[in-house]
């Protein structure tokens, strides 16, 4: 279903930019850590029976260890922008999955991105097991989306900036979004709510 409108100029206020045909899209960042900070929090009882007291630390601090601050991400843009990024996008609320599609459906490209390249960290991988909770639909505050043509350059002085950062796909002029994953292809859906709800109360 095609949004109306008033929806899509609401979508495009979202995103910095537009992604064009051919940039390639790069993850700064890890995704889910501000999610798997908040269900450590609020699920330690439950967690401290599974895991050591130290790793449960490491989950709290995710955000602050690995996440860039919106001060960094302003920093991010501003060198990704000398280099020619087309599109940028701070996740938030719904994941890596819902800053994908907005970034997508603002812009009205195709993509096609590999799942296994999204950068997450094996705590949050960890968590989510725990829960049933899928990593790329969680809050990810602290990570961010990008779109350029000839990313490499980009990903390396992101990674000097002491951040994990990924190639993990480029967009097209089809109206086609996949994802693959472990030889698998799905379309990318319209956002879900937040894993969050899972476990707020």
């Amino acid at each position: 279903m095609k949004l109306g409108q008033a929806a899509m100029e609401a979508l495009k206020a979202q995103v910095t930019g537009c992604l064009l045909p051919g940039d390639e899209l790069v993850v700064a960042a890890p995704v889910a850590l501000e999610g798997t900070a908040y269900i450590t929090r609020q699920e330690k009882e439950k967690l401290t029976g599974i895991f050591s007291a130290g790793f449960l630390r490491q989950c709290i601090s995710l955000q602050d260890d690995y996440g860039l601050s919106e001060e960094k991400g302003k920093t991010l843009w501003n060198i990704a922008r000398e280099k020619g990024a087309d599109a940028f996008f701070a996740m938030g609320e719904g994941g890596f999955l819902s800053a994908l599609w907005k970034m997508a459906e603002a812009s009205q490209v195709g993509l096609t991105v590999d799942l296994r390249k999204v950068p997450v960290r094996q705590e949050t991988i960890e968590i989510c097991e725990v829960f049933d909770l899928n990593p790329y639909k969680l809050q990810s505050q602290g990570a961010f989306l990008l779109g350029i043509r000839g990313a490499e350059e980009l990903v390396q002085e992101i990674r000097n900036m002491g951040f994990m950062a990924e190639i993990i796909g480029q967009t097209n002029s089809g109206n086609d979004r996949l994802l693959f994953s472990n030889g698998n292809a799905r379309y990318l859906e319209r956002p879900a709510k937040d894993e969050i709800y899972k476990i707020k109360r």
